[in-house]
């Protein structure tokens, strides 16, 4: 059995490529979890996950699966239907679907649109996982990231403090919701400071191996020259950001791991690992994060079971031996000034 670390991605609706993967991996059982680090979507996936396991603690490895993969589908069948409602409602999606291609111009606040501060999922959360369960299980360590408004900094959630307004918290669009309150502080979308955070896998698991789930893609060939299109881009590279940030830096230790310049006892030389589900959504904008419809969250879903295959098919045997992902062309800035320029007094 390999236990490895998961890192989910947040995206909208496109986390239920996230779920087809999940429910692979868990069907496939060969894989057990240590911990999960999740943003927005991936934090809905996370605690869906180890709420499942934490259900069915104590029996046996096939049933605990089993449970997770019947909390993830009763997480995602919610969602199809909490759209198919506010599809009911006059004019609500295409005002989710303007706030998302909008982002960054929008001049209608939450606190003028939805002053109540209504979300449904808060209440189907508090139905359906049970946090406090969770707080007590022994594993996996869940760590769901949000954004502190005042700071601009990542705040993790986990154990005890890892509660329904914690994953409101991570998944609060600001120009759709009201800004999250917890312990007088308040918070938006995980996604602006970790998308998802991966530090805290390394510094409270076990495991050196880490699984992101990635469905933000870093690469786009083609040039957004429409507005929606632009719009688009500009969220996939803004949310993209802070992980990039974390990718640099977990290639600097394993550089100075590697040349003798860190202690290994202290610091860990993490293998990195990927389902690109950014690559395999490339002909999915951005705006359709905000799209519920049951034919589009089961086609991504079986999308994202298609990827943990041909994963699992490709890489498995690497899990514990070596990392499957090159960051330094994958994720990292080109820093080198071109030669010309060097040679210019």
């Amino acid at each position: 059995m390999a236990l490895i670390n998961l890192a989910l991605q947040g995206g909208g609706s496109h986390g239920a490529f996230t779920w087809g993967v999940l429910d692979a991996l868990l069907e496939d059982g060969r894989i057990a979890f240590d911990g999960i680090s999740g943003t927005s979507a991936g934090a809905m996936n996370a605690v869906a996950l180890a709420n499942g396991l934490a259900q069915a603690e104590g029996q046996s490895p096939d049933k605990e699966r089993e449970a997770a993969r019947k909390s993830l589908r009763g997480l995602w069948e919610g969602v199809i239907a909490m759209g198919a409602l506010q599809s009911a409602l006059p004019g609500l999606p295409r005002m989710l679907s303007n706030a998302v291609n909008n982002f960054w111009a929008q001049s209608v606040s939450p606190y003028q649109t939805n002053p109540l501060d209504i979300n449904p999922l808060r209440q189907f959360l508090q139905l359906h996982i049970d946090f406090e369960r969770l707080a007590a299980s022994r594993s996996p360590k869940v760590f769901v990231v949000a954004t502190k408004v005042s700071t601009g900094k990542a705040e993790v959630f986990s154990g005890k403090r890892l509660t329904p307004d914690a994953v409101m918290a991570s998944a609060c669009l600001p120009t759709l919701f009201q800004a999250v309150e917890i312990e007088g502080e308040h918070y938006w979308d995980g996604g602006f400071a970790g998308n998802p955070a991966i530090h805290p896998l390394f510094y409270e698991c076990k495991s050196r191996d880490v699984l992101l789930v990635q469905i933000n893609p870093i690469r786009r060939d083609k040039l957004p020259t429409t507005a929606a299109d632009i719009m688009d881009r500009v969220n996939e590279i803004t949310f993209n950001a802070a992980l990039i940030a974390e990718m640099r830096a977990i290639d600097f230790v394993k550089r100075l791991l590697a040349d003798g310049k860190l202690d290994p006892t202290r610091y860990k030389d993490v293998l990195l690992h990927r389902i690109d589900g950014g690559e395999a959504l490339e002909s999915y904008p951005a705006s359709s994060k905000t799209q519920t419809d049951a034919k589009l969250i089961y086609t991504l879903y079986e999308l994202g079971r298609e990827c943990a295959a041909k994963w699992l098919h490709k890489h498995f045997d690497a899990l514990g031996q070596h990392s499957t992902v090159n960051i330094a062309t994958d994720y990292l800035d080109d820093l080198r000034v071109p030669s010309k320029a060097r040679s210019k007094p």
